[in-house]
C-alpha cells in the first residue's frame, strides 16, 4: 500500500505510514526486519507516552553507548547482553537435538590464536590461585566418543580478570589453551578455580544497570569452544553452582545443564595421583555435540 493510500502520518497509523515508505525494490530481509522493528517500537512509544525530555534522554543514552565503543570495547554488545537479547539470539540460532549440550554467549575475551597444548597441560602460567583439575568426555548424541575434537578453553583468574585485561600483570595466554581429544573422546587439563567478576560497568550500560538496581556480576565459569568434523560447533560455559551470582548472571548466560560440581579434594592419594602438592578442586563435565546438518 502506498503512502498516499495510507494517508497522512497520525498517532493512530504512524507505524503503517513509516513502513509504507519502504520501496518494493528493497532487500526483502531488511524490509521485513524494519517493518517488525518499527511496528513494535511505535507500539512501545504509544504505551509509554514519553515526554520530549524523556525521549531526548534515551537518545543521549544511545549516543553515549556509541561513543564508548572502540576497537577493544563494544558497549552495544554489552547493552544487548544485559537486556537478554544476546542470549535470546543465541538460543534461536542454537536449537539443539535432544541430548546435545546447550550453548551460551561467547563473551568478549576470546583470543583466537591460543597455543595448542598436550592433553593434561596446566593453562595457569603464573601459578596463582587454587589449583583445579578439569576433565570429561566429548561424545556425539549417539554416545560414541569423538576423536580429534578441538577444545578451546579460557577462564578468568582467581581475582576475576582475564589475561587481556591485565597485560603486563598476567603472562600472555595465561589461562588459555587448545587441546585435542584422542579416540576415547576424553579431555583433561589443569587451571585455577575461577572467580565471579563484573562486566565493564564504568560506562553508560553500567550506569543504566545501577539505576535499575541491578548488579553487573557474572558467576564463576570456564569458557569452551568445541569443534569436530561432522559436528556442530559448540560455544558454551560451565558454571560453579555455589557461586553467589549463579541465579542472577548479569548477561543471563547460566543454564541448569551447564552447572558443574567444583569438588575440593583433600585426600592425599588423590592429590598425588593428580600431580598437585596440596588440596585442589576437581571439575568433571561431559559434552555432547550435535551432528552437523
Amino acid at each position: 500500500m502506498s503512502t498516499q493510500e495510507q494517508g497522512y502520518f497520525t498517532e493512530e497509523n504512524s507505524a503503517e505510514v513509516v513502513v509504507s515508505r519502504t520501496s518494493a525494490d528493497a532487500e526483502a530481509r531488511l524490509a521485513e526486519a524494519t517493518a517488525i522493528i518499527v511496528k513494535h517500537l511505535h507500539a512501545a512509544i504509544k504505551e509509554l507516552e514519553p515526554t520530549q525530555e524523556e525521549w531526548f534522554e534515551a537518545i543521549q543514552f544511545l549516543t553515549k553507548v556509541g561513543h564508548t565503543c572502540d576497537d577493544w570495547r563494544q558497549e552495544f554488545i554489552l547493552l544487548s547482553d544485559t537486556l537478554g537479547v544476546s542470549m535470546l539470539v543465541d538460543a534461536i540460532n542454537n536449537r539443539k537435538p535432544s541430548g546435545a549440550s546447550e550453548s551460551t554467549v561467547l563473551g568478549p575475551f576470546h583470543v583466537p590464536d591460543a597455543p595448542e597444548l598436550p592433553m593434561g597441560s596446566d593453562i595457569c602460567l603464573d601459578q596463582k590461585g587454587e589449583p583445579m583439575l578439569v576433565k570429561g568426555r566429548i561424545t556425539g548424541t549417539d554416545g560414541k566418543p569423538i576423536d580429534k575434537a578441538k577444545i578451546d578453553v579460557w577462564q578468568a583468574n582467581d581475582e576475576g580478570f582475564y589475561d587481556v585485561q591485565q597485560k603486563g600483570l598476567q603472562p600472555e595466554f595465561n589461562l588459555r589453551g587448545v587441546f585435542r581429544t584422542g579416540e576415547d573422546g576424553a579431555y583433561h587439563f589443569k587451571g585455577v578455580k575461577p572467580k565471579f567478576y563484573p562486566i565493564p560497568d564504568d560506562g553508560p550500560v553500567g550506569q543504566f544497570l545501577q539505576k535499575l538496581g541491578r548488579h553487573s556480576y557474572r558467576p564463576a565459569h570456564l569458557h569452551y569452544i568445541l569443534e569436530a568434523e561432522k559436528f556442530e560447533t559448540l560455544i558454551t560455559h560451565i558454571f560453579d553452582p555455589d557461586d553467589p551470582y549463579i541465579h542472577s548472571d548479569a548477561v543471563f548466560g547460566v543454564k541448569e545443564s551447564l552447572l558443574a560440581t567444583f569438588e575440593r579434594v583433600e585426600d592425599p592419594d588423590r592429590i598425588a595421583a593428580a600431580g598437585f602438592e596440596g588440596p585442589y578442586y576437581e571439575v568433571e563435565h561431559d559434552f555432547v555435540l550435535a551432528p552437523a546438518p
